[in-house]
């Protein structure tokens, strides 16, 4: 699968360690998780030509009465779910922890991919809801253009 690199960050940095982030429009404090979280929409918008406007960072989720946070949300052109990612920082191990982390956000969100990402390593699933069937991909699906 096309490696999401942690060295390829951001464009802008302001002073104090914190990063201007396009999809939320304002500066965050600069994290390894929030570094790989800003690396992963660079390469949605330049790489994988996702329109800035169709990503949602930190989505809040409403699930058994707990709020949650689902790292980002691609939807495509009509606004419907197309990706949920769980983000983790470069040192964090990708485990099926965290695979039904965002497994459980799916369960809200509908989205037909799955990915988690540390920076370093990537993980991308295709989901199938009539079958109850997950299966793992070796590229990034393709952005539909509809």
């Amino acid at each position: 699968m096309k490696s999401i690199s942690s060295k390829r960050i951001l464009a802008k940095k302001s002073d104090g360690g914190y990063v201007v982030d396009p999809s939320r429009r304002k500066a965050v404090k600069a994290g390894p998780e929030e570094r790989v979280r800003q690396s992963t929409i660079t390469f949605l918008r330049e790489e994988i030509g996702v329109p800035l406007g169709l990503i949602s960072v930190e989505k809040g989720l409403n699930m058994a009465s707990a709020q949650y946070r689902a790292d980002i949300v691609v939807h495509d052109r009509n606004g419907k779910p197309w990706m949920i990612i769980e983000c983790k920082a470069p040192h964090v191990n990708l485990t099926q922890a965290t695979f039904d982390q965002v497994s459980r956000y799916n369960l809200v969100v509908g989205a037909r991919f799955l990915l988690i990402t540390n920076g370093n390593e990537n993980f991308c699933c295709e989901t199938d809801v009539q079958q109850n069937k997950l299966s793992y991909l070796d590229r990034f699906p393709i952005y539909p253009d509809l």
